[in-house]
């Protein structure tokens, strides 16, 4: 078992002040472009290493109600903060039985829409598929689709997904090919190959099954970083901006809210990012109106991911 520092041990122990003593870094909401809704945590499979424990039996946050997205919808309609972009995550977003209409009610708003699932069987069941068609054959361009691709070769993705579960995507992604879906592919980094390495493979996997995306565009293959509560990452202070030339700003909680509803609680709440539903130190209230507040960088995804992997779940 890893021993820990005493040090490593009281990180991120204080929401303002870092182990160091120095004043930690926080964002402001200065500039949403997002809002995220999980639409509960249920997922026909379980990955080795999923950020959110989704599986086919974790449903600490449960499905949303159409009722409720339309709450949010409206608030920010009356907010207008400018959001550009509805994105929806899960778990898997098609086991939401109201998951469609939830796309449905996001479109007829003029959001652009970014739906991120693993592609596999709850989005090929016929209903869905039906339902998929008339939303992309009306609100043509609106919808992207990011398809989560953990590896170019199909062993390493079983790795982490499951046996069969690379071919099943595959198969998922050539019916949204070849119905005309705008499709993008979320992969990672938790392989000892480059990144210009894992975007070459990548490449030559696009070509093969003639999917329309271009591995060298980061908006189009995102690489995650990988995410580790065991691993010894340094505390963000807000000496680091100038420190790393970066600004609060390209932060993912200076541009984005997720909605959320926590098993047993009577209305859904809004968290700071995708990456931290279950910390309720995140949890922000149960509007967008009170979540327009400082996010204080106070854990270890916060520079794992966000400030010093440069990564975000937006599009």
């Amino acid at each position: 078992m890893e021993q820990r520092t005493p040090e490593f041990a009281k990180k991120f122990s204080d929401c303002r002040t870092t182990v160091k003593g120095l004043a930690r870094a926080y964002v402001g909401l200065t500039n949403p472009t997002t809002i995220w809704f999980n639409t509960g945590t249920l997922c026909n499979i379980a990955c080795q290493n999923c950020y959110i424990a989704s599986s086919p039996t974790n449903d600490s946050l449960v499905y949303l109600t159409a009722d409720e997205v339309l709450t949010f919808l409206n608030e920010l309609e009356m907010l207008q903060w400018g959001v550009s972009e509805i994105g929806f995550t899960g778990g898997e977003p098609f086991l939401n039985p109201q998951f469609l209409k939830f796309v449905e009610l996001a479109l007829e708003r003029n959001y652009q829409v970014l739906i991120l699932t693993n592609a596999m069987r709850p989005m090929m069941r016929q209903k869905i598929q039906d339902g998929l068609l008339k939303l992309n054959d009306k609100f043509n361009s609106m919808i992207t689709i990011r398809v989560s691709v953990d590896h170019h070769l199909a062993l390493s993705h079983d790795i982490e997904r499951g046996s069969g579960s690379f071919y099943e995507t595959m198969k998922g992604m050539r019916w949204l090919t070849d119905n005309g879906f705008k499709i993008t592919v979320a992969g990672r980094m938790k392989w000892t190959e480059s990144e210009l390495e894992a975007r070459d493979g990548f490449n030559e996997l696009f070509m093969q099954q003639h999917f329309n995306v271009n591995a060298y565009d980061p908006a189009e293959l995102v690489l995650f970083p990988e995410m580790n509560m065991s691993v010894d990452v340094p505390e963000i202070s807000t000496d680091c901006w100038q420190a790393l030339n970066l600004s609060p700003r390209s932060v993912m909680c200076a541009s984005s809210r997720m909605v959320i509803k926590r098993k047993g609680a009577e209305r859904p709440a809004v968290v700071s990012c995708t990456l931290l539903p279950y910390d309720e130190t995140f949890e922000l209230g149960n509007s967008l109106t009170e979540a327009d507040q400082k996010v204080f960088l106070n854990h270890p995804y916060c520079a794992q991911f966000c400030v010093l992997g440069g990564a975000s779940c937006s599009a």
